[in-house]
């Protein structure tokens, strides 16, 4: 009888430990969320950069919604590891939200850029920022390898492009992205 007890406590008190650390992670992203539209309002307000919490490596810069969908994302400074966890990020280098040129923006295929899989051509895309927003219309997707610099080249009119690993929703590591290409209507 004893023996029989001890492996049921011991996987007893493993799901009781699985449970409370899922429990931890979505209470730590339920406040995340609520700290970054915090720092988003404060950004529209004022313009300044504002962290969502003060050891952030990133600063929420403007908001991607896509109405046909319902979706709304919180678009962050850099695409590094940190910010593509908590919204989509704004790749350095290329255009900042409202600012003429290519704006870039990434995000995983898994979470928060997952939406691009839906979008179609003609959808709008509306990108909120500091002084204003700027509707978009879907105009193209392509698969590319990596290593392309298409996605990111600014030469050319005013858009918005996105990009994510390919396939939408794939649990292996890709050479390839999705890219959705976006023009003024």
């Amino acid at each position: 009888m004893k023996r029989r007890l001890i492996p049921c406590l011991v996987v007893l008190l493993l799901g009781v430990g699985l449970l409370g650390r899922d429990a931890w992670l979505w209470a730590k992203g339920a406040l995340a969320g609520r700290l970054i539209e915090r720092a988003l309002a404060a950004h529209l307000e004022d313009g300044a950069g504002h962290r969502p919490w003060d050891w952030s490596d990133f600063e929420v810069v403007a908001r991607l919604e896509a109405p046909r969908l319902g979706v709304s994302r919180p678009v962050l400074t850099g695409a590094s590891g940190e910010s593509l966890a908590f919204g989509l990020g704004h790749v350095d280098g290329t255009a900042r939200p409202g600012a003429p040129g290519n704006t870039v923006l990434a995000g995983h295929r898994d979470s928060w850029a997952a939406f691009l899989g839906d979008l179609r051509p003609g959808d709008t895309l509306r990108l909120v920022y500091y002084g204003g927003a700027t509707d978009y219309r879907v105009v193209d997707a392509a698969v590319v390898d990596v290593l392309d610099p298409w996605p990111v080249a600014s030469p050319g009119p005013d858009r918005l492009t996105l990009v994510t690993c390919h396939p939408i929703g794939g649990l292996l590591p890709t050479r390839e992205r999705y890219v959705i290409t976006c023009c003024l209507p």
